[in-house]
């Protein structure tokens, strides 16, 4: 039979979405497929819903409306944005505990083994096939292996124990070692460095399944992914094709609904002469133009929400002396981070620190506001000097509290870099809260 006549597959499908947690929808109305085979991309600003779509693919949260249809034979997998892990139990056996055929074989083989086998031989010989079938001799070596490559080797340790970074690995190195015939992933390269980034694009380059990602990464997503999704205003537009394509057709739709903007504000002035008679909607052309001119109203009146971040803050004067670091030593154990580093920071300088997870890059940050003290050299800073600090960790906030109430028990108003001042609210807004 020819290929070409075969109609494609359809894994996922979902239509009328709609999901609100306040007065205002998150979204309403959406509907989007995925095929076999494809490997797509959902892309939008933060707090577009992005992530609320995804979890309700997977079947983690309920939409208001609306209904999602996963094909009955396949097996789906997903990683969430920020994954729990049972708290005492060790990294492998997080990995090695799931519904995997070829883990719960593994299981039930290693139960055998402890319990001696010998009142059991018919048992574990039919376990044993099983282990044949489901290529499962390998499958821990396979977790250490993937564990390895996203950067946790201590796998004996307790989850607890773990960053958030570091459950994060975890997670994604347990989605891997699955293969789902569908994964869904969140964000699935926070918290990696480029090394492992680019492993992780060839093993999902190389990897026959469907996948549908969300990420902020425009060099993993163009790529690994063969489509493109974008969450706009609400609405889904969805391109075949790599990220560049996207761009490219992005722009040109974009250009299409500028024009069409200013045909129907044009038409509107018309429209709204005729509307300010108070036309009396006795006829039936009279009402459906009424009609008409609300639609108008609003297609005229609608706006791009491109909203760019830009935003200059005030500097104080800085003498001469910025920072200098002499002869700075650190070791956590055995583990040597740093070993004699001496540099001397001039005034406006923009440094950037790279390197693999684990080699005390943060460490280095804490060296600099004090937290964490080198075991030798000194680190002199200079008197103008003050610093502010972005942390790897999430800060901590009284999660009663409004967004608003958080900001202003630091401060009521910003100063800006021209010199302006602007509100809490309107320093907010331009964070798109």
């Amino acid at each position: 039979m020819d290929n070409r006549y075969l109609c494609p597959v359809n894994y996922l499908s979902a239509e009328g979405l709609s999901k609100s947690y306040s007065e205002t929808p998150l979204f309403e109305g959406l509907s989007i497929s995925l095929q076999k085979g494809q490997k797509m991309a959902l892309i939008a600003a933060n707090g577009s819903g992005k992530s609320t779509l995804l979890r309700i693919l997977a079947g983690y949260e309920t939409p208001d409306n609306g209904v999602v249809s996963v094909r009955n034979d396949i097996t789906t997998g997903y990683l969430e944005q920020d994954p729990r892990l049972a708290p005492d139990v060790a990294v492998i056996d997080a990995i090695l505990e799931s519904s995997h055929p070829a883990a719960q074989i593994l299981a039930e083989y290693e139960k055998l083994v402890a319990r001696g086998a010998g009142a059991e031989e018919e048992k574990m010989h039919a376990v044993i096939e099983k282990m044949d079938a489901l290529n499962a001799w390998d499958y821990e070596a396979r977790a250490r292996e993937i564990l390895s490559r996203l950067g946790i080797t201590d796998v004996e340790q307790a989850a607890k124990n773990l960053s958030g970074g570091q459950k994060k690995r975890v997670a994604l190195a347990r989605l891997l070692l699955q293969e789902p015939d569908l994964l869904l992933m969140d964000e699935p390269t926070n918290h990696l460095d480029l090394d492992m980034i680019e492993w992780l694009e060839r093993y999902l380059i190389n990897l026959n399944k469907t996948l549908l990602v969300v990420s902020h990464d425009r060099y993993f997503v163009d790529g690994v992914c063969n489509t493109i999704t974008e969450m706009n205003n609400g609405k889904l537009f969805t391109y075949k094709g790599n990220y560049a394509y996207f761009l490219q057709k992005k722009e040109e739709r974009e250009f299409r609904e500028g024009r069409e903007i200013d045909k129907a504000r044009n038409l509107l002035r018309t429209e709204l002469e005729w509307m300010r008679r108070q036309p009396q909607a006795r006829g039936t052309k009279q009402k459906a133009r009424i009609d008409s001119f609300y639609d108008l109203d609003e297609k005229a009146n609608s706006q791009k929400a491109d909203q760019k971040l830009k935003i200059t803050m005030q500097m104080g004067r800085l003498g001469s002396k910025i920072l200098e670091f002499e002869n700075i030593c650190k070791s956590y154990g055995e583990k040597t981070l740093i070993k004699d580093f001496s540099h001397v920071f001039r005034k406006g300088e923009k440094a950037g620190i790279v390197g693999a997870n684990g080699t005390g890059k943060s460490t280095l940050l804490n060296m600099i506001m004090g937290s964490v003290k080198p075991d030798q050299g000194r680190i002199k800073t200079g008197e103008t000097v003050s610093f502010g600090y972005f942390s790897q960790e999430v800060a901590k906030v009284d999660p009663g509290k409004k967004v608003i109430d958080v900001v202003k028990d630091i401060t009521e108003y910003v100063e800006t870099g021209d010199g302006n001042w602007m509100n809490v609210t309107q320093f907010l807004n331009h964070f798109l809260f």
